[in-house]
Formats: structure tokens, sequence, C-alpha cells
């Protein structure tokens, strides 16, 4: 198996086979994300992709699950695409799900049609970097995309039968945007409904831009307990039919798990509790944060 630079998965994808197609984000303009900075991107060869497929077959027994990466690999071409699903599934005859992250413009361009052909080619969960509903805050992290664009990316997802996993970003407003951040991010996530939604905690990375922003004074980062108030404020109007919640991720402060709606008053009470007791015992500190 061939790997380069760093590579990321899901939290969920911690016991799947890792298949490197592409190589890089192909967006990476996010001021805040400081994963893919060394790469360039490119895909890679579908020859030397199912050669890496091969060799994991003879290294490896009984895999059941494999995630696409690097940063976007949904970006590659369909017919690409289904060639690597085919590939694996003829493979290991035990696979069940392959997972993949996207980015909106991915899915935005892609047709109903082709993201219908790659549910039923086995692509099982998209994971989509949502990080905001807010349109100023999109355009200041430099997203890519608009608030419209990323419900109807979601939508599309959703309605060619693929699982979507959202996750969004605590802290992305700074304390000026905070409550922007989480309603704006709130209603935009009633729009889409997806399976699942997982909250990470912001973490500034030195050699972004958004570092820079910091050093200079002109984003205040809040704290714990700021961070708190903010994942109250964007639970509490969040109508999802059925969602898997997660906020347990290496940046929270607070680790946090349940079902919406089933769950939410639950949760709710409990960021409540930690938050209004101010007992920072109770929360994740600062040197055990990790992206």
């Amino acid at each position: 198996m061939r790997y380069e630079g760093a590579i990321y998965r899901p939290p969920s994808e911690a016991n799947s086979l890792i298949l490197q197609i592409t190589i890089g984000c192909s967006h990476n303009r996010c001021t805040f994300c400081v994963s893919f900075l060394e790469k360039k991107f490119r895909e890679r060869e579908l020859a030397e992709i199912e050669e890496d497929i091969e060799e994991a077959a003879r290294l490896l027994w009984g895999v059941d699950r494999v995630f696409l990466a690097d940063g976007n690999a949904m970006v590659m071409h369909t017919e690409k695409l289904l060639s690597v699903l085919q590939k694996l599934y003829s493979t290991f005859p035990a696979l069940e799900r392959v997972g993949i992250y996207a980015t909106p413009q991915d899915l935005l361009n892609k047709s109903g049609e082709e993201l219908s052909a790659l549910k039923k080619a086995g692509l099982g969960i998209v994971y989509l970097g949502v990080e905001t509903g807010n349109e100023e805050l999109l355009a200041w992290v430099r997203k890519g995309a608009t608030r419209d664009e990323i419900i109807t990316a979601g939508r599309r997802a959703r309605a060619a039968g693929l699982v979507l996993s959202i996750t969004v970003i605590n802290g992305l407003g700074g304390m000026e945007k905070m409550s922007a951040h989480a309603l704006d991010t709130a209603t935009l996530l009633n729009r889409i409904d997806p399976e699942y939604l997982g909250l990470l905690t912001l973490m500034v990375c030195p050699g972004t831009p958004l570092a820079r922003k910091v050093a200079k004074g002109e984003f205040a980062v809040p704290g714990p307990l700021e961070i708190l108030a903010e994942i109250e404020m964007m639970l509490r109007p969040l109508e999802m039919s059925n969602c898997v919640f997660r906020c347990n991720h290496a940046s929270n402060y607070l680790p946090l798990k349940g079902t919406l709606p089933r769950d939410k008053e639950k949760l709710l009470k409990i960021l409540e509790s930690v938050r209004l007791s101010g007992d920072m015992r109770q929360l994740r500190p600062e040197f055990l944060r990790a992206l």
C-alpha cells in the first residue's frame, strides 16, 4: 500500500482500510485548514489504485469497510470512481460499505443520476464538511460554496440514497459571530436533515490565514465555556428527523453523543449544567485537544 503525506479520515472510519485514490484536496483554500497545505492535488492512476487494492487483499483478511482518501476523493470522475468501487467489491467479498470525503462543489458537479449510480455501485456514506451555515462566514473562510449551494449539495446526496454525514466547526465565527454561526448553521442543517452530524471545535493551526488573523488581534477565539454556549444555541433549534449526533472528536472540550431528536433535551441539560458550573475539570484540557 502506498500513502503520500499525512492521512486523515473520519473517526467512524478508524477500523476501515484507507485507500488513497487522490492526493491532497482540490480546493485547499479554506482559511482554517492546514491538512493538505503541503500536497499538490492530483488523482492517482486507476492501475496504481488497483495495485494497492490487490496488495491489501494479500495482506489483510475480512476487510468489511473501506474509506477513500484524500481530502475530497469525490472530485474524481464518476466513471473512474465506479471502476474503483467495482474493483473493491470484487476483491473483498466481506465488504459492506465504502465511505468518501466530499466538498459541496463535488456533489454539485455530479448529476443526480451519477450519484445514484455511485450508490448502486456500493458507495455507502459521504462525509461533507459544511463548517458553517452563515453566508458571511462561508465567504470569509473561503469555503467555495454559498449557503444555498451547500443545501442543494446535501439534499442531492440524500435524494440519491447516499448516507450523509455532516461536520460543523464550533468557534468558527469567533466571539463576534457566535450567535449568527450557531443559528444559521442550525437552519441549514434543518433543510438538509442528514443522518449523521458531527461537531468539531476550532483549532487554530500555525501557517493558516486564520492563525495570522488571530496573531493580529483580528479574530477572538472563543474559550471552552463560550464553545459550550454556542453548541447550546446550535442544538436548540435543530429539528432532525433521525440523526446520530456526535461531539466526541479529539478537538472537543466536552464529549457528547446521542440521537436527535430523542436525546436533544438530555444533551442540552448536560451542556447547561457544565457551562453554569464553570468546572473546567469536566472539560478536555487544551494540551489534549487534537485534529
